[in-house]
């Protein structure tokens, strides 16, 4: 277990490697089974963590560039945790699920080369290594979007790029300023994130720090008004490539708040978090009618992702254990669901290589287990209770009544406005007569679509009904959090909106 964190990083990009010398025929077997590894890898990564302890476990840290503090220092706690896991679980149904034959070896070997992009990024501490993996996961993406996607692919590839990209450095200024006064205020060089996180600032270089830091993960979530590239990038890719791009790599930008500007800057984040609350507003409620506007299914999709994503970003800034709980398992959540409504919808362009909701009608008297499974999860995506989805919802937004009850109110709507165009979406797919002569024959799902589809069920309906395992842990590592950001805040403004725990509370 002592390098568990570094066989989980690069097992998948020594596996594709290797997948070069593999046989074409042999290639999809080779590549399930790869990342099925991987997520068995993840879970015994779970099974050894110490769910009481609130810090980093599994730390690995080796010097890098010692004189200017740059390590290899690896470590998960409760928050990382189940983002790792979650990127190797949809890897893995991905891979099962994939439909793709044309230039399938390349496929398959881009996919490996992001897991360990995606994996890097949850569990790196230092922040060059941080930088590095979240540069890296833009080029298999780039490759899958590009070489497998639609009419439109290589506009929405180059746009998904220079926007991250131009993002992401806009944010290495803020390391390196961030590095700089570290070097100031201790006299050495330190990249260390956990290192960071100690140093107290005033509040004029928080604030723009914070900036910095900000805008290059709000252009991952992607936030208003950061979001145009995302429904090209979704409407362009492939399947796979939808599915992973919503279910882990926007995941990074909500992650990187938690991670990054929220611990480092308690001060400067209590100052922003009304002007970010009405970007997560309007991302909430103007994409969800959006969504209802459009006419084609993996756009209404797409949209009602950034919707989703405003809740996460909201529940974020709660500042307290609730609404910051609520918001990791809200990634959780969204990612599951996301995954598998992106994944139900390339089903069904692989039969009839259209996504117009004009073209459907009547799918569940002809496709009976695939209408049952879209169902389930148009309700998981509505946050319908018993479904995991609505303990993400109701715990981000609880947390953040606590900070403004109008605009959580407001964000409510989400779940009426989702509501309006899942179900729109899904009465006009599924429900009526079968009009359209192509529609009468098409073949319900295969074996390994069920088996894909099916465990993203069973995961939603499980973590809806019982989500204790996965949320106790994440809770434990975010009381940590919010206590630590309370006592380094430096004004008596942080510290009241900063709220530690109700035991912490009552024995001051």
């Amino acid at each position: 277990m002592d390098h568990i964190l570094s066989v989980l990083v690069f097992f998948p990009a020594i596996a594709g490697l290797l997948g070069f010398v593999v046989s074409k025929e042999s290639i999809r077997a080779y590549g399930i089974s790869v990342a099925a590894i991987e997520f068995l890898l993840s879970l015994w990564l779970w099974f050894s963590f110490d769910s009481s302890y609130a810090g980093m476990q599994f730390v690995e840290l080796v010097p890098l560039i010692p004189s200017f503090g740059i390590s290899y220092y690896l470590g998960v706690d409760g928050i990382s945790l189940f983002i790792v896991i979650l990127s190797t679980f949809i890897t893995t149904i991905g891979l099962i699920a994939l439909s793709i034959e044309k230039d399938i070896k390349n496929m398959i070997i881009s996919l490996l080369f992001l897991e360990m992009t995606m994996v890097g990024v949850f569990v790196s501490l230092d922040a060059i290594l941080f930088y590095v993996f979240w540069e890296l996961s833009l080029v298999p993406m780039l490759y899958i979007i590009g070489a497998w996607g639609g009419n439109l692919r290589i506009y929405a590839a180059i746009k998904f790029f220079l926007y991250t990209f131009a993002g992401s450095l806009i944010m290495l200024v803020g390391m390196l300023v961030m590095a700089y006064l570290y070097h100031q205020a201790t006299g050495v060089w330190s990249f260390s994130i956990t290192e960071w996180h100690r140093l107290i600032l005033p509040e004029n270089y928080q604030f723009w720090l914070f900036i910095a830091f900000f805008i290059g993960l709000a252009i991952k979530v992607p936030m208003f008004p950061f979001h145009t590239w995302l429904p090209y990038a979704h409407g362009q890719a492939p399947t796979i490539g939808s599915v992973i791009l919503a279910a882990v790599l926007l995941k990074m930008g909500t992650y990187g708040l938690v991670r990054l500007p929220l611990p480092m800057f308690p001060d400067a984040s209590v100052y922003m978090i009304y002007p970010v609350a009405v970007l997560s507003l309007i991302m909430i409620i103007y994409t969800a009618m959006v969504a209802y506007a459009q006419e084609d299914m993996k756009q209404v999709v797409a949209y009602s992702s950034i919707s989703h994503m405003g809740v996460i970003v909201l529940g974020t800034f709660a500042m307290n254990p609730e609404g910051i709980s609520g918001s990791v398992f809200f990634m959780l959540s969204h990612g599951v669901v996301s995954g598998a409504l992106f994944m139900l919808v390339g089903v069904i362009y692989d039969r009839r290589h259209t996504k117009l909701m004009s073209e459907f009608g009547g799918l569940a008297k002809v496709m009976p287990q695939y209408a049952t499974i879209m169902g389930i999860m148009v309700m998981a995506s509505v946050g319908l209770p018993l479904t995991m989805s609505f303990v993400g919802e109701f715990l981000s937004l609880a947390g953040f009544y606590q900070v403004s009850h109008t605009m959580t109110i407001l964000a409510g709507t989400s779940i009426i406005l989702g509501a309006v165009y899942m179900l729109t979406l899904y009465k006009k797919s599924f429900f009526g007569e079968v009009v359209n002569e192509k529609n009468k024959d098409l073949k319900d799902l295969n074996g390994k679509e069920s088996m894909a589809l099916w465990t993203l069920v069973l995961v939603t309906v499980w973590l809806g009904v019982y989500p204790k395992p996965v949320l106790e842990p994440i809770n434990t590592s975010v009381e940590a959090l919010v206590s630590f950001m309370h006592k380094k805040a430096i004004t008596a403004e942080a510290k009241e909106v900063i709220k530690p725990t109700v035991i912490e509370r009552e024995a001051k």
